[in-house]
């Protein structure tokens, strides 16, 4: 079993920061590519960044030089950076992270449940 926790959303006002975290736990073999993905309401799932196990990023055209994503290899845990934040920013945040099992060693995608980040104007 693994678990996919995120944390840290929240309101803030336009221009402000925050930092969400998303920690994965259970039985990993290996953790892979770890990212962000959004969904803002009436909108599909989009990528926010993501981030190689070797220390690859990605990140979309609307964050790019706002955002920065970073992993903690020794916690499992991936974090992202928000920083000048403006109301298009406003979405459901879900963590990613690709997953071996150390009993299966199979590589699976699990997600979190969603941290709400909400920037006012």
């Amino acid at each position: 079993q693994v678990q996919v926790v995120e944390s840290g959303g929240g309101l803030v006002q336009a221009g402000g920061s925050l930092r969400l975290s998303c920690a994965v736990s259970g039985t990993i073999f290996r953790i892979n590519a770890m990212g962000w993905y959004r969904q803002a309401p009436g909108k599909q799932r989009e990528l926010v960044a993501t981030l190689t196990s070797g220390g690859s990023t990605n990140y979309a055209d609307s964050v790019k030089g706002r955002f920065t994503i970073s992993r903690d290899n020794a916690k499992n845990t991936v974090y992202l950076q928000m920083n000048s934040l403006k109301p298009d920013d406003t979405a459901v945040y879900y963590c990613n992270a690709g997953v071996v099992g150390s009993t299966s060693h199979r590589l699976y995608d699990y997600w979190g449940r969603g941290t709400q980040v909400t920037v006012s104007s």
